[in-house]
């Protein structure tokens, strides 16, 4: 999807970042917040492995060190 094709939001948006280390319920926050409020939610990269529950492109984008470092790059 190009930048065109995303809808214009009717109000001014807002960012918010949700951080910590591992284990301290980041994902739940998020999920409660996209069940209450829903909106546009980005996903973030990670070189580490897919556990069984999570999704590549909907929890994570699962890459190896390679296409990271080649993402990064460009």
């Amino acid at each position: 999807m190009s930048t065109t094709d995303r809808p214009t939001p009717a109000t001014p948006g807002l960012l918010v970042v949700i951080s910590g280390p591992s284990g301290v319920g980041k994902t739940t926050i998020v999920r409660a917040v996209k069940d209450r409020l829903g909106g546009m939610f980005s996903v973030s990269a990670t070189t580490r492995p897919r556990t069984e529950m999570e999704r590549h492109g909907v929890d994570y984008y699962f890459l190896s060190e390679e296409e990271f470092v080649g993402m990064l790059e460009r």
